[in-house]
């Protein structure tokens, strides 16, 4: 069988999956999720084992710290799928959820019913965790799903594959509910991102450039964002210790990942109290500063940050600093060069911190807190399939909501229009 006539294979059994998974009780779901954590637990020196394979493979094509990073599969990062496993049964279900129900002067009561979207076609790079949590929101909220990696994480994600199919048997729920690609070939992508009559959404998760060709090449509606700029302000009114720890924290904690901080903005007014010993952390941590002249002039270790500072993200230990002259300049900032994913104010002045969550246009913004804080984990979603920095349909992390769409039902006792 060719590459073409796979993919299409397995759009017809996601098809068929999806009408089947879309009916079932809540109760069948939640089982299928729980024996599929059993798995994951069960299979820990497996999926350990066959992690090392794509980290030994990725070592030997010189893959980037930061991507060996998000391709590691720690027994922490385990713990966190099967905990995320759990999280998710703990949800509510989402699908057929009737709400809005209003009579009309026809007498008539018209509604919304929360409805799955379909089959669902996940393309992501390196982080093999993505598998579990894909295919644990699609199973929940009624949709079958097409998973495609990247060919850095075969191994794992076939791994993670077996053990999701084995749970799904287990429950004797369909097997193609969720399907795995296991071919690494790019031209799969290209036939998936166009396999309009078996798939209803496409979401790309990875790097700028995967994401950017996806949203160029499909011809199936796409959920993205194409990369993480974070800010974190400082304003003048900020607690200290606050500040300095939430913007260690912010790019420090992990360096990675899409909500880590890639530039922080400092209030002139407090920049010599909280700057100096922000510098000593980040240089301890053999973080890279960049900044402006007024930057340079605290911080003697701080490079000159260019224009394209300001709109790179990073994804390593390297950090953009800018002085700005107080709230109005920090928005400002934001809104040009911000990628509208994440952005934190360290403030006290309510009234500041409520003009900054008016003003920010990004899909998650923040006061008093770090910006890792962004991921459907930490947001009580139980799990993410991704983040959505636009503004149609979903925005901020998708969770089980975000992969629903809402149809209007109308209840009637033999009304008709006149």
């Amino acid at each position: 069988m060719d590459i073409k006539d796979y993919i299409h294979e397995l759009g017809r059994k996601a098809r068929a999956a999806g009408r089947f998974i879309s009916r079932i009780e809540p109760g069948e779901k939640n089982q299928a999720l729980l024996k599929i954590a059993g798995q994951i637990e069960a299979e820990r020196d497996f999926l350990t084992l066959e992690n090392q394979k794509d980290l030994k493979a990725g070592q030997e094509r010189g893959l980037e710290a930061a991507l060996l990073d998000r391709l590691t599969l720690t027994p922490g990062r385990i713990d966190a799928m099967i905990e995320g496993l759990k999280q998710i049964v703990a949800l509510p279900d989402p699908v057929g959820e009737i709400t809005d129900m209003a009579y009309r002067p026809s007498g008539i009561q018209v509604g919304k019913m929360r409805v799955p979207l379909g089959v669902i076609g996940i393309i992501y790079e390196s982080r093999p965790n993505v598998t579990i949590d894909a295919a644990a929101l699609c199973l929940k909220s009624g949709n079958a799903c097409i998973l495609r990696g990247g060919s850095e994480a075969i191994h794992s994600n076939q791994a993670i594959a077996k053990c999701i199919k084995k749970g799904l048997q287990d429950a004797d729920v369909s097997t193609d509910v969720v399907q795995v690609v296991n071919i690494t070939d790019r031209e799969a992508v290209s036939e998936l991102i166009s396999l309009n009559q078996f798939v209803d959404v496409i979401i790309p998760r990875g790097g700028k450039g995967l994401i950017q060709r996806i949203s160029q090449e499909a011809t199936i509606p796409v959920i993205k964002h194409l990369d993480g700029i974070c800010h974190v302000y400082i304003d003048d009114k900020a607690d200290p210790e606050k500040a300095i720890n939430i913007a260690f924290n912010a790019k420090t904690q992990r360096y990675g990942v899409c909500n880590a901080m890639e530039t922080l903005l400092v209030d002139e007014k407090i920049a010599p109290r909280v700057l100096p010993v922000l510098a000593k952390q980040y240089v301890q941590k053999g973080v890279e500063l960049r900044g402006c002249l007024k930057t340079c002039s605290l911080i003697p270790k701080c490079k000159k940050a260019s224009e394209e500072d300001w709109q790179t993200e990073y994804l390593a230990p390297i950090l953009s600093i800018r002085i700005v002259s107080g709230l109005e300049e920090a928005i400002l900032h934001i809104n040009q060069y911000s990628s509208a994913h994440t952005e934190t104010i360290v403030t006290e002045d309510y009234s500041r911190a409520r003009r900054f969550l008016r003003e920010v246009d990004s899909s998650s913004v923040m006061v008093n807190a770090s910006t890792r804080f962004a991921d459907g984990f930490e947001y009580g979603l139980g799990a993410e399939i991704g983040i959505s920095t636009d503004k149609l349909h979903a925005r901020g992390p998708v969770g089980l909501e975000g992969l629903t769409s809402m149809k209007y039902i109308v209840l009637g006792d033999g009304q008709i229009r006149i």
